[in-house]
């Protein structure tokens, strides 16, 4: 038989991940795909404390900062087109208001700091090796790299590419705080598949490479460190522009969804994924859109969920499932 493509087999990992774990994800646009996956199925998590960051950079400062609970202040803001924005962080965290913008950046440092000190799992996705610093147009002073262009005019930056041995170091340094901070915490590091066309193709070969290389000579020089590779099941597995979206730069439903296959079957045993497909036929339940409200059936359906919800709540009193069973027990009297 002909083989038309190559298949990357998923190699069960040691660093398995289970409903006890607390994870944090932090990087590009693609940890947020795979973050929602985890959120379904009811995972302890926390994801981009600072917003969508692509390159690392960015990632280490945000996870240092969060490390030392840095507190920003009114100097740390600047304002463009009405809004207060910090040049670390995502737009989402830009406000009308200079004090709601603070509150939002301050309180989410804390939290993180919170959570990734107790955390046993951070998984951090590098986008892209290309780094915008701020020119002497910008405001906040010229050099330093940002996170977030938000939309600011062109003559603001300009861009470098990082190199691989910076690259190292810089990610060693951080992978050093990190576990000294918290000695329980393992890392994955993954590449996002998605395309940062801005640069332009080779540009973003380039980008992409330097990253790739960086990270392997860190597991090298690590412990506790580990890759999944995203990239690879997109680029070179699933390697099909019908897995990506109409801009030819993101990958579509089906390859979050491939991979989000791929990272379970490396890093969950039977009994994890066992519960989760309990826990995501209970989601599907609440979500459930019923077009006879109080009908036989639907009061049967209800009750089946209750029963359900039950003896996954007393197998496994951890899972955050009690908004669920008050759900189906207030809905069966509708």
């Amino acid at each position: 038989m002909m083989k038309f493509k190559l298949t990357l087999d998923a190699k069960p990992s040691k660093h398995t991940i289970d409903y006890g774990d607390k994870l944090m994800l932090i990087g590009s646009c693609f940890t947020e795909n795979i973050g929602a996956k985890f959120k379904t199925h009811l995972f302890n998590i926390s994801e981009n404390p600072y917003g969508i960051l692509f390159n690392p950079v960015s990632v280490a400062s945000a996870l240092t900062e969060i490390i030392e609970v840095r507190k920003y202040k009114v100097d740390d803001l600047f304002q463009y087109n009405e809004l207060w924005h910090s040049w670390h962080h995502h737009s989402r965290f830009s406000a009308v208001d200079q004090g709601a913008a603070l509150d939002k950046i301050n309180n989410s440092i804390l939290t993180a700091h919170h959570f990734l000190k107790s955390a046993n799992r951070l998984v951090i996705t590098l986008g892209s090796a290309w780094l915008y610093h701020l020119t002497s147009d910008a405001p906040l002073g010229a050099g330093q790299v940002v996170a977030n262009n938000h939309k600011a005019p062109a003559n603001w930056f300009f861009k470098s590419l990082m190199q691989p041995t910076v690259l190292i170091e810089n990610l060693h340094g951080l992978v050093e705080r990190l576990q000294a901070f918290n000695p329980n915490l393992h890392i994955t590091f993954t590449i996002s598949p998605v395309r940062h066309l801005r640069e332009g193709l080779i540009e973003n070969n380039r980008s992409k490479a330097v990253l790739i290389h960086a990270v392997h000579e860190l597991i090298g020089l690590c412990t506790k460190v580990d890759y999944f590779p995203a990239y690879e099941y997109v680029i070179d597995d699933l390697r099909d522009y019908r897995f990506y979206a109409e801009d030819l730069v993101h990958p579509n439903f089906a390859a979050s969804g491939y991979v989000w296959e791929k990272l379970v079957e490396t890093y969950m045993l039977s009994e994890t994924q066992s519960i989760m497909k309990q826990v995501a036929e209970i989601q599907l339940a609440m979500n459930h859109k019923p077009f006879f409200i109080g009908s036989v059936e639907h009061q049967k359906f209800l009750q089946s969920s209750i029963r359900k919800t039950e003896a996954l709540l007393e197998a496994h009193p951890g899972l955050p499932l009690q908004d669920h069973l008050a759900f189906f027990k207030t809905s069966i009297s509708k």
